[in-house]
């Protein structure tokens, strides 16, 4: 047991992990981490990253998590590309279970992250970070003065058509119902705001874009009417999916609490979920703000909880 037993366990690599790795190891933690199916977490998926502090000319999203892995590492995390399988935190230390190894750890940090909610067509995935993003307060700044589709009808989707309308000179709602979902203030204020447009009872059917020469773009969007079935097309530089995110804990269910959406819980102003030893940092405990420098900011708490936690055991 001893090779697989850890002061320091974190399951996840996004911003939040891999920051909870640099703090870990400085103290001689020596954590393992394991980054699962997406090392890196979602800024693998996104093509440039301006809003991040330090990179004012801004830096490939993969780059950045490269850079955050090699300093985690310098400093002692060792890096496991394998995905969690189970985990028991009933008794200490607790156990993780990787493919068919066992791990043991004093502590536990879960930075699994969240996944925004997809369409899951060809083309999302084709372009996204060249036109389709799930982020209008990371991307929106690239649409100034341009068309964008936002495709939704809840909160998330009303938010985020009001903030790209500082940027976009048109943004288009796409929903499926013929009324939104969303709360009464956030419908009224979309629905007054003289930049956005609403297509009712419609999906997205394709996106449209262009990949020649190197240059790959979003030139439009196709849009099917799930009344009549007609299919119309509209030009377009951008299209937004904001039909919400997904935390990924169903590994926990059952095990650590969690909110109506799925969010692990901690207590206010840490990182300690209910079991005392483990931490949870990043966009799987935060349904709010979702940003890299933030899931950092969370990914040192843990690591520095957990360092607390240690010695208060010792």
């Amino acid at each position: 047991m001893d090779k697989n037993r850890r002061k320091v366990i974190i399951i996840g690599s996004g911003p939040a992990g891999l920051t909870a790795g640099i703090y870990a190891s400085r103290a001689n933690l020596a954590p393992i981490i394991f980054e699962g199916n997406q090392p890196g977490g979602q800024l693998t998926i996104t093509t440039e990253v301006e809003n991040f502090p330090g990179f004012p000319k801004g830096i490939m999203g993969p780059e950045l998590m490269d850079l955050f892995r090699e300093q985690a590492v310098k400093f002692g995390a060792e890096c496991v590309f394998k995905e969690v399988s189970s985990v028991d935190f009933s008794q200490r230390p607790f156990r993780v279970v990787v493919e068919d190894e066992e791990y043991f750890g004093d502590t536990v940090i879960v930075a699994t992250g969240a996944s925004a909610k997809l369409l899951n067509i060809p083309s999302e995935a084709e372009y996204m970070g060249y036109g389709v993003s799930a982020c209008a307060t990371c991307d929106g700044f690239f649409y100034r003065g341009k068309e964008v589709f936002v495709v939704g009808g809840g909160d998330t989707a009303l938010e985020e058509a009001n903030f790209l309308t500082r940027f976009a000179s048109k943004v288009t709602l796409v929903h499926r119902r013929d009324e939104f979902r969303g709360s009464k203030i956030m419908r009224e204020r979309a629905l007054k705001n003289p930049k956005i447009a609403v297509v009712w009872d419609s999906v997205v059917h394709d996106v449209l874009g262009t990949n020649a020469d190197g240059k790959k773009f979003v030139t439009g969007i196709q849009l099917k009417n799930v009344k009549t079935g007609a299919i119309t097309e509209a030009a377009a530089d951008g299209v937004f999916m904001a039909i919400g995110h997904q935390p990924n804990t169903r590994l926990f269910k059952g095990i650590l609490p969690m909110d109506e959406k799925e969010y692990l819980l901690v207590h206010p102003g840490s990182t300690r979920t209910d079991i005392p030893g483990v931490f949870a940092a990043g966009d799987v405990a935060d349904s709010y703000y979702r940003q890299a420098v933030s899931a950092a900011g969370t990914g040192c708490m843990a690591a520095l909880d957990a360092e607390r936690y240690l010695e208060s055991m010792e």
